[in-house]
């Protein structure tokens, strides 16, 4: 083989690889949820034998019991606030409605085009907190929880993903996108840690086998 041959067929394989990449994210998703980067496997495992385990009790539990959306900032509130955060090219109008963009919904692996068709999960629902603690928290301590943006807690996915989800936890409900069962339960562990949530034994068990996987 000439070294001109070589060379021009090095240079072809060259470009056919630069294509391939380029058509790979073309096909890839058109945005990824910004959810803050929750702790590693190994400290989730931590967390999570630290947590205490009860039974849970929801009497009492009103979702309006937990405040939100709260105004974050000028005219946006919380859901608008992670809906910018979360999506790609979102475009806003004055009153901070997302009128165009597009976001990629982790639990499921959709891209959704229309702010309406989202979701903005608290990803340890309301509900479930409330049954392991927050039911004797103060008003302003849920209203906290109900719109962290610090924590790996709210996140905007597809309306049908997350009506599936509804207030089980992950003994009941994981994401159907396997590639982020790792991702959801070090946040969930996360965020119970840090609120000091308690845990039942079917919930510890479906964290444990699922961080076995990080």
């Amino acid at each position: 083989m000439s070294k001109v041959y070589a060379r021009r067929r090095l240079g072809i394989l060259a470009a056919l690889t630069g294509l391939t990449a380029f058509v790979g994210v073309l096909n890839g998703p058109t945005a990824s949820a910004a959810l803050p980067t929750p702790i590693a496997a190994s400290t989730a495992r931590t967390y999570l034998s630290s947590l205490t385990v009860a039974a849970e009790n929801r009497t009492g539990y009103d979702r309006s019991l937990f405040p939100h959306w709260i105004t974050i900032s000028g005219t946006c509130d919380t859901r608008e606030t992670v809906l910018k955060r979360d999506g790609s090219n979102v475009v806003t109008d004055s009153a901070c409605a997302s009128i165009s963009g597009s976001w990629y919904s982790e639990y499921d692996g959709t891209t959704v085009t229309s702010s309406s068709s989202l979701d903005i999960d608290h990803l340890v629902p309301l509900a479930e907190a409330w049954d392991s603690g927050a039911s004797a928290w103060t008003t302003a301590q849920r209203q906290a929880f109900a719109n962290d943006l610090t924590r790996p807690q709210l996140i905007a996915v597809s309306a049908s993903s997350n009506r599936s989800k509804g207030d089980k936890d992950p003994a009941e409900w994981l994401p159907t996108r396997s590639a982020y069962v790792c991702t959801y339960a070090r946040a969930w562990v996360q965020v119970k840690h840090y609120y000091k949530l308690s845990v039942d034994t079917a919930e510890k068990s479906a964290l444990q086998s699922a961080l076995k996987g990080c």
